[in-house]
């Protein structure tokens, strides 16, 4: 229903899976990432106005275009991330996990009983009653992947027993923020940002959690990361593409206009 098979199978084949960030509420943005060839979309509660109807609209436009709806909650609070549950995402995207109470806390919300604390409220999960609630509990114990980001120099001194909370599945690099947290925002290219990024990596690779980010990928920083052994990546963000795209056309236009003149 979600595409993680997808997903992670593509992760566990050693290929690099590429997405899109999500803010506007049109859930065709979501339905034109797959179009355009997107293995996921990360749907954006964070740092966008995105109520949760929007999110549940591009949910189901990731499903018809066959791409995993990963979703980035506003924060690790068991009340925030309960209803986004119940849209059966691909991932949640929990910010800001500093320490193995943080992990533990996110973990927990993310799972029912014994295991966790989530509540239950059956509807899209279990296909609207289309799926025996045995079968949807069963897959509710490996589904969502529960996916911590790692974005604060606290997180990195405290990254051996985040690392060591049962039920992470991902580690997912924020480096802008984590710049920020060393007094350098945006210096993400910065020798001691760069090596706390590395460590974050190698440290995960170690521990058996999938890697990603959210990054522009050139040919300056495209090996970099490879070699960190990161596994996702959102590429851009929508906004961002609209832009990029409309000053481009917009100088190229503005330019031909001159030579014409």
């Amino acid at each position: 229903m979600n595409h993680i098979k997808e997903f992670t199978v593509k992760m566990s084949s050693g290929k690099l899976c590429l997405g899109m960030v999500v803010t506007l509420t049109d859930p065709s943005v979501s339905e034109l990432a797959g179009e355009a060839g997107c293995d996921f979309t990360w749907i954006d509660m964070e740092h966008s106005p995105l109520s949760l109807e929007c999110v549940l609209g591009h949910v189901i436009a990731a499903r018809a275009a066959r791409i995993a709806p990963l979703v980035r909650v506003p924060w690790n609070e068991w009340g925030v991330i309960k209803p986004v549950l119940d849209l059966a995402p691909a991932g949640i995207i929990i910010p800001m996990v500093n320490n193995a109470a943080d992990a533990a806390k996110a973990v927990a919300s993310c799972r029912y009983p014994p295991k966790g604390n989530r509540g239950c409220g059956l509807r899209r999960g279990n296909r609207y009653g289309a799926m025996p609630f045995d079968e949807y509990l069963r897959i509710s114990e490996r589904e969502p992947l529960v996916i911590v980001q790692i974005e604060h120099r606290d997180a990195l001194k405290n990254l051996d027993d985040i690392l060591a909370v049962e039920g992470i599945d991902s580690i997912c690099i924020g480096p802008y923020d984590l710049s920020g947290s060393f007094g350098k925002l945006g210096q993400i290219a910065d020798p001691e940002v760069s090596a706390a990024m590395d460590e974050i990596c190698r440290k995960a690779r170690a521990a058996g959690k999938i890697i990603g980010t959210a990054t522009a990928l050139d040919d300056c920083n495209f090996e970099l990361w490879r070699k960190r052994g990161l596994n996702w990546v959102a590429i851009a963000g929508d906004c961002g593409c609209m832009f990029t795209q409309l000053r481009r056309s917009l100088t190229e236009l503005n330019q031909c206009m001159e030579r014409k003149q």
